[in-house]
């Protein structure tokens, strides 16, 4: 990990995957355990996350909504960001692009987070979300932070 005060860079994390679902249920304490999903591991440059959705997160005809899939697709790119820059909780999302590419059928999603660009106020990520096949992915987000 990148040490404290150091610039930030895509090439080095600040914080691992404990770290962020550490920051992440201090920072959302109202959440439901689970309902945004959490880290599964962290590296310079790329996040992965995993969601177990619950029936809620159900729309009619069986699959999962589309809020529920860009909320992840959100989660994941805060959570890259905040791999980088360490735990700024006011870093916010300026844009975010989401493509359905393929029903998304209920069960284990998860988000594959790449950096794509990180400067000193914006940084811009490919969200890639899956179920049963990374090489098949149901959605892809492109994701702007805003980083105060």
């Amino acid at each position: 990990m990148a040490v404290e005060g150091t610039p930030i860079s895509s090439s080095a994390i600040r914080l691992d995957a404990d770290a962020l679902n550490d920051f992440m249920k201090r920072a959302f304490p109202h959440a439901e355990p689970g309902s945004r999903g959490y880290v599964v591991c962290a590296a310079p440059g790329h996040v992965r996350a995993r969601m177990d959705p619950n029936d809620k997160a159900l729309r009619p005809g069986g699959l999962i909504s589309g809020p529920t899939q860009m909320g992840f697709a959100d989660m994941a790119a805060y959570a890259l960001v905040l791999a980088h820059i360490g735990p700024v909780a006011m870093a916010v999302t300026s844009g975010l692009n989401y493509q359905f590419l393929r029903p998304c059928r209920p069960g284990p999603l998860f988000a594959d987070a790449s950096m794509l660009r990180l400067g000193k106020r914006l940084a811009v990520m490919d969200v890639r979300i899956w179920t049963d096949d990374p090489d098949k992915p149901v959605g892809q987000a492109n994701v702007t932070y805003a980083i105060p």
